[in-house]
């Protein structure tokens, strides 16, 4: 079974590191399945053996009215159903700090637009400094990118010309 809850990931990746298997972490909301997600988990995928994910449950989605568009149920089961993603579970915490501690993966991976270790929300320096403190290496990927949020408010801005 590929979701389940962060214990569980933990002691699973507990025994694959135990045998020898580089682990790969991806965090983010993933509201809206798109081409550049699947890029990006495929991306991350290469860069180790394992592929876990872990989404931004819906109490700490912090992408603005109405969101997230897609439950945090519905957001795992769409990622678990891509056969790059070893394990995917609901993070418990608003960022991924305290699960990179729990999860201690290789390799944490985020996409390029993330490369200067700069966003508005001050969460990838954060977890950077987790990084460090884990050993772990952060790495980037270089696929096409798309904003769920543009995308989203370019959709509903074109349903509410068509309804009316």
């Amino acid at each position: 079974m590929k979701i389940l809850n962060i214990e569980e990931i933990t002691e699973k990746i507990e025994i694959l590191k135990v045998d020898g298997k580089k682990i790969v972490h991806c965090h983010g909301c993933f509201d809206l399945m798109h081409p550049g997600h699947i890029k990006y988990f495929q991306a991350a995928k290469k860069m180790g053996d394992v592929l876990v994910v872990t989404v931004t449950p819906d109490i700490w989605v912090d992408k603005g009215p109405e969101r997230p568009v897609f439950s945090q149920d519905l957001r795992v089961e769409s990622i678990a159903a891509l056969e790059c993603v070893d394990y995917v579970a609901i993070n418990k915490w608003p960022t991924a700090e305290k699960t990179l501690r729990l999860l201690r993966p290789d390799i944490y991976v985020k996409g390029q637009e993330f490369e200067k270790l700069e966003d508005k929300t001050g969460k990838i320096q954060k977890e950077f400094k987790v990084l460090k403190e884990i050993g772990a290496k952060l790495r980037f990927t270089h696929e096409i990118v798309f904003s769920s949020t543009k995308l989203l408010k370019k959709h509903f801005r074109a349903q509410i010309s068509v309804d009316f």
